[in-house]
């Protein structure tokens, strides 16, 4: 720890609760707590802290609490304690700053500046209990031309698509940033909900061939673990060309995650750091993708759709004009909210656009090319609840990708470390002491859950709208009301302000 730092947070341990159990001691992978033989207490090392209240929870006596440090400098608007703290660091180490997560700062939130409308009298509500609700979608190409054979039966010539029985999907996590027993929870969760996870671009490992139906597989920068078996046993291909928390940035795993297994995995050297590249050096225009894209389509008989994932950047309307023109049947667009296992502090926290904004833009882009209908749009980065997917979804995404939310639901406390491999609640770490702690018979239970929940609320939200399908619910822009929005982000996202009429 650099001398000029305080720690960011402070152990509380109340002693008259504290039975020296040494629960807290056996629990912390970061070396916080050791027991004094001499005063038969505990002792703990704040500097070591970083929040992950996995003390906390399993305390039997409830003897401890982590607050917040007081100590700060000496008040300054410009330079906060972070920043100073940063400052040190640097100035100790003469390196690159990482964080985990997403972007924690105070921007806009723009799901939580709109507001649903609802259904009165001349056009009632809708009561998903009693009346049919449809929350499934498919996921691809739309455009086949109705065609009939010589006995007047239609004929199915509609390109390969992603059946999904709700509008959720478990976003890109490689197996080296999160843990085997994560992985296999977000696996049979998407069995079980007829929905789909991504293996992320770690590859993926030979005991989860079994849930290829379920599994998207990612073709990154760096084709870490890309085979023939790879993408065979697979429902669909993601090529990554960038993510929300780094736009512009390949990919990096810290060497001290690449264990056997994951080295094996990804057929990459183990305890070395794997950097992917930022550029895919075979792709450098919108035909250099499309090629990529037919290669896929071609190695694996036209039978999977391709999804491509870009980062929300200021063009992203433009550039998802041209995936659409490439031959890909989904577009991927992550928002600069987005998780991640290790990204450059600096361009986590300072690169990129909001999802809502880029897809808004995206669709609308799209509708006025006439070419909407070439691609599914899925969407990502900080959907944090079912009224975010609602209104992505009213926006005009076919699907939303969700990473944090199903990470939080395995447990997940969001202290921003997972590259240090240290995670205590065994989701982001490849320790085996620390993985066993994540048990994926509950892991997988909880996802299950959350989604359901969430399917539960946007049913009830879309009955309420007089919306008995998420297809008449996609892109239903009328259906959404700004408030504390200015008129620049309300023309952007297409909706008008709350209380304003038709």
């Amino acid at each position: 720890m650099d001398m000029y730092i305080q720690p960011d947070y402070e152990v509380v341990r109340n002693s008259d609760r504290c039975i020296a159990c040494r629960v807290c001691e056996r629990q912390c992978a970061n070396l916080v707590h050791s027991y004094d033989p001499d005063t038969g207490k505990m002792k703990a090392d704040s500097e070591k802290c970083v929040n992950c209240h996995r003390c906390v929870c399993l305390c039997p006596t409830h003897a401890l609490k982590i607050v917040r440090s007081d100590d700060t400098y000496k008040i300054n608007a410009n330079w906060s304690n972070q920043t100073i703290n940063e400052v040190y660091r640097q100035a100790n180490s003469g390196g690159v700053l990482l964080s985990s997560m997403g972007n924690p700062k105070e921007y806009p939130i723009f799901w939580d500046k709109m507001l649903v409308n609802a259904s009165q009298v001349t056009n009632p509500p809708i009561d998903p209990l009693r009346e049919p609700m449809e929350t499934q979608v498919f996921l691809g190409k739309h455009t086949v031309k109705i065609e009939r054979d010589e006995r007047g039966k239609l004929k199915n010539t509609l390109p390969p698509q992603l059946k999904l029985k709700v509008p959720v999907m478990f976003s890109a996590m490689s197996y080296g940033s999160i843990s085997y027993n994560a992985h296999e929870s977000l696996a049979r969760a998407a069995e079980e909900l007829g929905t789909y996870y991504n293996t992320g671009e770690g590859g993926l490992h030979k005991d989860f061939y079994k849930y290829g139906k379920n599994t998207i597989v990612q073709v990154a920068s760096g084709r870490f673990g890309v085979f023939r078996d790879y993408l065979e046993n697979a429902a669909a291909i993601e090529i990554k060309m960038g993510q929300g928390a780094k736009p512009g940035i390949g990919g990096h795993l810290p060497g001290a995650k690449i264990s056997a297994d994951v080295s094996e995995t990804r057929m990459i050297p183990q305890g070395v750091d794997a950097i992917s590249p930022a550029p895919h050096h075979d792709i450098y225009s919108i035909e250099d993708l499309r090629q990529l894209v037919y290669s896929l389509k071609e190695a694996t008989d036209y039978k999977k759709p391709v999804i491509v994932k870009i980062a929300a950047v200021h063009n992203t309307a433009a550039i998802a004009s041209g995936i659409a023109r490439s031959g890909a049947d989904i577009i991927a667009i992550d928002g600069y909210r987005g998780g991640t296992g290790a990204a450059p502090t600096r361009i986590r926290d300072n690169v990129g656009i909001p999802i809502e904004l880029a897809l808004a833009e995206a669709d609308q882009r799209l509708r006025e090319e006439g070419i909407r209908d070439n691609v599914s749009i899925v969407v990502g980065g900080s959907i944090r609840s079912s009224a975010d997917l609602l209104k992505a979804i009213a926006l005009g995404a076919d699907a939303c990708y969700i990473g944090t939310a199903a990470l939080l639901a395995l447990g997940c406390h969001l202290c921003r470390t997972c590259h240090e491999g240290k995670c205590n609640w065994g989701i982001a770490t490849q320790r085996p002491d620390l993985v066993k702690r994540l048990n994926p018979e509950i892991g997988y239970k909880r996802l299950v859950n959350l989604v359901t929940a969430w399917n539960h609320e946007l049913q009830e939200m879309m009955g309420g709208m007089g919306i008995n399908s998420v297809e008449a619910l996609r892109g239903n822009r009328l259906m959404l009301r700004g408030v504390g929005l200015t008129d620049t982000e309300l023309k952007i996202l297409g909706i008008k302000y709350a209380g304003e009429s038709l």
